[in-house]
Formats: structure tokens, sequence, C-alpha cells
């Protein structure tokens, strides 16, 4: 069984997002019940089968878990905070911002890498072009 007890503060992740929360609850299915008081990281978008394709037959929209939601986590996806946690709002933009700008990276490096292969191609097959 786990050492956590009621009232702990805990960082938790729910499917693909990252939590601070307050242990509510005790399962003995090794789950506990946290209520989210802010966020670590924004959840991941589009079919978590399937990462990184854009073309999928239902490309997930996946939201934040709310301010004082509950959400029945595995212990194994728990683990103790003793900082102080940040304001939910400013949590949530403050994750929603970084992975937005983790995105925006890819996709320039993506764009450039692209630029570099196409050069590539003309000086490895010059006859073809």
């Amino acid at each position: 069984m786990s050492s956590f007890q009621i009232g702990d503060h805990v960082i938790a992740e729910y499917k693909t997002g990252v939590y601070y929360g307050e242990i509510v609850e005790m399962s003995s299915t090794m789950k506990a019940a946290v209520r989210i008081l802010a966020v670590k990281e924004h959840p991941t978008q589009g079919d978590l089968h399937n990462p990184m394709d854009p073309n999928v037959a239902f490309f997930h929209q996946r939201r934040a878990l709310s301010f004082q939601e509950i959400a029945l986590m595995p212990i194994s996806t728990i683990r103790s905070y003793a900082g102080a946690i940040p304001d939910y709002q400013v949590s949530l933009e403050r994750a929603l911002m970084a992975q937005i700008s983790k995105l925006s990276e890819m996709e320039a490096w993506a764009r450039r890498s692209l630029q570099e292969l196409s050069q590539l191609q003309k000086e490895y097959f010059p006859k073809s072009n």
C-alpha cells in the first residue's frame, strides 16, 4: 500500500497531463482521488496510439483538468510534492504556452530540416531535377 495520506500535496499524471494536487481519498485498488490545484504540463493533443500523426481518424483535443476537479489516478503516477502550489490560472497559461512554444519550435525545426533535405536531394541526385 502507498504512504500517501488524505491532504498530502502531490504531483500526479493523468492521461497525458501533469498536475499539482491534493489527495482527497485513497482507494483499495491502488488508486487515489486527487483534487486538481494547478497544471504542471498541459495534456498532449492528437491520437496517443499514433503520436505525431495529424491524419488520424479522430484527432483528440485534450483539455486540462479543471481547478478543484477530482480525478482517480493510479498510485504509480503520483509522487509527493512539498513546494508551493502555483495559482491554477497562472499555471494553466504557463503550461499551455510551454506546449505551444515546444510545438512551434518543432514546426520551425521540421520546416528547416525539409529545406536542408531538399538541398541534399538536389546534390545527391542532380540529374533527377
